[in-house]
């Protein structure tokens, strides 16, 4: 670390890349970035620490700066391009975040799906504890001074996560994900394995997984779960309209009952692996109770709000796996509600490769729209659409545009779960957007 340089973001406004320039801020070093115009849900964080963002241009590199780039954009961008032409020294994301753990009890939480949320939740409850640092995938970062702790979301697309060595990891499952890299479920299991490999003292794996079960590692390996041939068992659990209570066992040792005012059976799991790290760790458990029972959630995961007569809820949620948990969340805390799910498809190669697990997890709503594909900087176009994925949806289907919400009034008193990692939540704002109109009308 250089407190004589100007750290450049090229892509600061990314989810990872502005958590890592709060990071760098909180620590006392000279923090800009560039990017797109368009306003996205983790520049707040950026506005408020007053660091400045520039549109991308190659004028924005000078002699000064180092440079970390993004990895959504080549080296042809033309920011990274003309860095390395003048010899500026240019760190990819991931790379500097390996350097940036060492010298902590570094914790990676790594998983096709869970990540951000388990990210966030083992965050909170040590930062209740001891200092901490962390770099959450919803665009959140903070740099405490003497860190004990550094919690990070470990990426596991293009195998980023192999550029980090932590002493402890969380896996919260290996599923098959990102069809445009990964060539099936055995490439996957070959990336995880090979980081677990890269751990140094212990790794918590959900046990239902039969992947994460394969694990050969030098290291020892922690299941939790609700079996019996658990570690970490979770045990008498009571899911209810305001969360979750139940009790955890060690080993066939009682560790406590917990409760969390989160939804789903899946943030049960999640609270699990934190309980397990932190027991490790040697943290009191009546200090864990207290910090997961105020935990609210991270940005866009279950983020809820009332208009009209309706719930709305946003969430990131862009897999069948994912889309599942959302609405499984959904049923428990609105058991007597209507479920609408409005989901954006996320990059043609996904829609493809998952396409019947996409309608069987949209199937669990009530009714089922769709907006069109969203394409990413990787993938522009592909030969799907998403009329091929509502063919085989059986609980509706209809494709939506922003220029016409308007099938989504004929609902009252209902629940619509907005899900996708595109833009989907310009949908949404147009929905609100009818809502309130109306709203003022009927006023």
């Amino acid at each position: 670390m250089d407190n004589a340089t100007v750290y450049h973001f090229v892509g600061i406004k990314g989810s990872g890349m502005s958590a890592l320039a709060l990071i760098l801020h909180d620590k006392g070093f000279q923090v800009q970035g560039s990017d797109i115009t368009q306003y996205t849900f983790t520049q707040r964080g950026l506005e408020q620490a007053k660091i400045k963002v520039m549109p991308f241009d190659e004028a924005n590199i000078h002699e000064g700066l180092t440079v970390i780039a993004g990895n959504s954009f080549t080296d042809d961008h033309p920011e990274i391009k003309k860095a390395r032409e003048m010899g500026l020294p240019v760190y990819r994301y991931h790379e500097f975040l390996g350097h940036l753990i060492e010298g902590y009890t570094s914790i990676g939480v790594a998983g096709a799906h869970g990540k951000t949320s388990t990210t966030g939740l083992l965050s909170h409850v040590l930062s209740g504890i001891a200092p901490t640092s962390y770099l959450i995938g919803d665009g959140t970062g903070k740099g405490t001074p003497n860190a004990r702790f550094f919690v990070y979301e470990a990426d596991e697309y293009r195998r980023h996560f192999l550029a980090t060595s932590p002493d402890y990891a969380i896996m919260t499952n290996i599923d098959f994900d990102h069809p445009d890299y990964y060539t099936g479920i055995d490439d996957v299991y070959s990336a995880f394995e090979t980081w677990a490999n890269q751990v140094k003292k212990g790794i918590f794996a959900w046990g239902d997984d039969p992947e994460l079960r394969k694990l050969k590692t030098d290291v020892p390996v922690y299941y939790y779960g609700t079996s019996d041939r658990d570690d970490f068992q979770a045990k008498n659990i009571k899911r209810s309209t305001t969360g979750s209570n139940f009790d955890v066992y060690h080993d066939g040792k009682l560790l406590g009952n917990f409760e969390i005012h989160l939804f789903g059976e899946h943030n049960v799991l999640n609270s699990l692996a934190v309980i397990a790290v932190s027991y490790f760790e040697k943290v009191n458990m009546d200090e864990i109770k207290r910090e997961l029972a105020d935990f609210k959630g991270v940005k866009r995961r279950f983020t809820e709000r009332k208009m009209a007569d309706m719930t709305i809820i946003d969430d990131y949620a862009h897999h069948p796996s994912e889309i599942k948990a959302t609405l499984d969340a959904a049923r428990q805390k609105y058991p007597d509600k209507e479920i609408i799910a409005v989901f954006q498809p996320h990059t043609f190669s996904r829609t493809i490769a998952l396409m019947d697990d996409f309608a069987k997890s949209l199937n669990l709503a009530d009714k089922v729209y769709l907006t069109n594909i969203f394409s990413s900087a990787r993938e522009t176009q592909g030969a799907v659409s998403s009329k091929d994925l509502a063919a085989k949806i059986s609980k509706g289907g209809e494709i939506l545009t922003v220029d016409n919400m308007s099938p989504l009034l004929d609902y009252h008193d209902a629940v619509v779960v907005f899900m996708g990692a595109g833009d989907v939540q310009k949908y949404e704002r147009a929905y609100e957007d009818l809502l309130s109109h109306l709203s003022l009308k009927n006023n």
